[in-house]
């Protein structure tokens, strides 16, 4: 014969285990993730203690290109430079050659 009792802490017992199992679940993707981090943080030391992400490489490349540039340029510049040295000496030339020929 059924009982028509039923327990009460049935319900909260039942709640109180799906809450558990949740919450190992999660202990268990936190511990996957510190391990994870732990391990990357190992090899960080073992290179010195620098972290060459994407990050850091993209930069790195930037840097190089700038740098590139920068002297192309500067190499621009100097040239530049010349020109104008020349190009003011063959002006003074014309100048002090008109004024002989206006005297």
């Amino acid at each position: 014969m059924e009982s028509p009792y039923a327990r009460p802490d049935l319900a909260a017992l039942g709640e109180l285990e799906r809450l558990l199992r949740h919450v190992t679940e999660e202990l268990a993707g936190w511990r996957r993730r510190t391990l994870r981090a732990e391990a990357e943080l190992q090899e960080i030391k073992a290179q010195g203690g620098t972290y060459g992400g994407p990050e850091l490489a993209e930069a790195r490349r930037r840097i190089v290109a700038l740098e590139t540039e920068n002297q192309e340029l500067r190499r621009r510049v100097e040239a530049a430079r010349g020109r104008l040295e020349a190009l003011g000496r063959r002006l003074s030339f014309l100048e002090q050659d008109m004024e002989r020929e206006a005297s």
